[in-house]
């Protein structure tokens, strides 16, 4: 059995791989702030229904900035991964991408969309063993 430390380090990895097959810039701030939102989503959903009330405000916290520097971080971050992302990993997580024409996914989408697809995946492993 994997104790918490060990479990953590491996979500952020399968975290990290999901991110750079999406295109997310490693460079930018947003990049660790989604990796973040991510992990704080997959624990608890609820994080995501309130982004600006829990989400924004934690990563803020954790990272000593303020809430809106980092919705501003995450938004560039996903526009930036939906301009330049792997379209076949864009398609398979949100049913379309930006060669379809439709606009990008809000940040609450995104983050919710890559939380749930961890937690589904982590429990087929679990599952699996």
């Amino acid at each position: 059995m994997m104790n918490e430390a060990t479990k953590r380090v491996e979500l952020e990895r399968y975290v990290t791989r999901i991110m750079l097959d999406l295109g997310v810039p490693a460079h930018l701030k947003g990049y660790h702030y989604v990796r973040e939102a991510i992990l704080i989503s997959e624990a608890d959903m609820e994080a995501v229904s309130s982004v600006t009330k829990l989400l924004y405000p934690e990563i803020a916290r954790i990272y000593k900035t303020t809430p809106q520097k980092v919705e501003r971080a995450i938004r560039n971050a996903i526009e930036v991964s939906w301009m330049r992302g792997n379209c076949v990993t864009m398609e398979e997580l949100f049913g379309y991408s930006h060669d379809s024409g439709k606009g990008r996914p809000t940040n609450s989408e995104y983050i919710a969309r890559i939380a749930d697809k961890i937690r589904l995946d982590y429990k087929a492993v679990s599952v699996a063993s």
